[in-house]
């Protein structure tokens, strides 16, 4: 099970990753926060995290021997990159059909839970 989470989970951020490179880039610089655009503008921060999903995606099938540590790095990201979610609720801003405060709001809800996906995947059952 552990296996097919941790598959799934890579597979899901690959898709991520190039949907941040070619079709989805408009939305995901919604949920990219005004702090960092005084080092780059949105498309630069929007294509990086793009390029650092596909990596760690693709990491997460090559690298067995190396998935604890890429579940924790992975969960690190996830949890850097929430303060994103929250300033797109926080700012009202749309994306990926987040149009509402409620959509928006019950996004927040799902980062944990992929934090403790990425943990969980790449753990060894005890």
């Amino acid at each position: 099970m552990r296996t097919f989470a941790r598959w799934l989970l890579a597979g899901s951020m690959m898709f991520a990753g190039i949907s941040h490179l070619f079709w989805a880039r408009r939305e995901f610089q919604a949920q990219v926060p005004d702090f960092t655009t005084k080092a780059m503008d949105k498309d630069a921060v929007v294509v990086a995290s793009g390029v650092v999903e596909v990596m760690l995606g693709a990491a997460l099938v090559v690298l067995p021997a190396s998935r604890r540590t890429i579940g924790a790095i992975l969960a690190a990201f996830f949890v850097a990159v929430f303060p994103g979610n929250i300033e797109q609720y926080a700012k009202r801003r749309d994306g990926f059909g987040l149009d509402t405060d409620r959509k928006r709001l019950v996004r927040l809800f799902f980062q944990p839970v992929l934090v403790a996906w990425a943990f969980w995947s790449t753990r060894d059952p005890k």
